[in-house]
């Protein structure tokens, strides 16, 4: 089973919208680990404009399960995750004005800076790992970095997939096999859904972990979030 890492930054923007503490990020992080998620995911970005920098801080006590903080390795993201040492960090290549992120790491290009960045993360002792697009020279390059993991773009998978071109699951095979034979743990996350969930975990091999968090909030509204929480888990079985 692949694992579900709940990406909470979605409650914090509806609380930052407002002031105040309402809905409560860190009740929502206990919920979703007592509801059966196996992690927490935070992505805390420059402007702070979802999770906040003493987000990150404050939910150190609070996840017994998985903690991943993803960001763009600027020294100031560098010194939270090494003050936090959180059970794993996902490097991510965003531009301070993006909205999302929308594209991964470059491996061959800055392989030197991130193989800088990845051992200062493995000698604190924080499972690292790489966002990356689905194509093989990319997990051949992370493969050199060091990292533990890569995560795979699934942006244009899911969007394929709502398509109804399924074909758009082929590069994420091969980029996976290529994980697989290069010994690369593999995560996923962007845009999967409870509509595509299922067929990419049963296509893709060695899957081990998802993150997910604007659609499955999204679908909390109608679903509630306990039950949503646990239809990921069924489809991720």
């Amino acid at each position: 089973m692949a694992k579900l890492s709940v990406n909470i930054n979605k409650i914090a923007t509806l609380r930052n919208s407002r002031g105040g503490n309402v809905p409560d990020l860190l009740k929502v992080a206990k919920d979703v680990q007592q509801f059966g998620a196996q992690g927490v995911t935070v992505h805390p970005r420059p402007d702070e404009r979802h999770i906040r920098y003493q987000d990150a801080r404050d939910l150190v006590p609070v996840v017994y399960t998985e903690y991943n903080i993803e960001g763009n390795p600027v020294p100031k993201f560098i010194d939270l995750v090494l003050e936090t040492k959180p059970t794993q960090v996902t490097l991510v290549p965003d531009a301070d004005d993006a909205i999302t992120s929308n594209a991964g790491w470059d491996t061959i290009k800055h392989r030197s800076f991130l193989q800088e960045v990845i051992a200062e993360f493995k000698r604190n002792g924080i499972r690292t790992s790489i966002f990356v697009d689905p194509v093989v020279a990319m997990i051949e390059g992370a493969a050199e970095t060091g990292t533990d993991r890569v995560e795979l773009y699934t942006e244009a998978f899911a969007h394929d997939y709502g398509l109804g071109n399924k074909d758009g699951i082929k590069p994420y095979v091969e980029a996976a096999e290529a994980a697989n034979r290069l010994g690369l743990g593999l995560n996923a996350g962007h845009d999967l859904s409870l509509d595509n969930i299922k067929f990419f975990k049963e296509n893709i091999p060695g899957l081990l972990e998802v993150s997910i968090g604007h659609a499955l909030i999204a679908e909390s509204l109608y679903l509630g979030l306990e039950n949503v929480v646990n239809m990921y888990l069924q489809r991720l079985k």
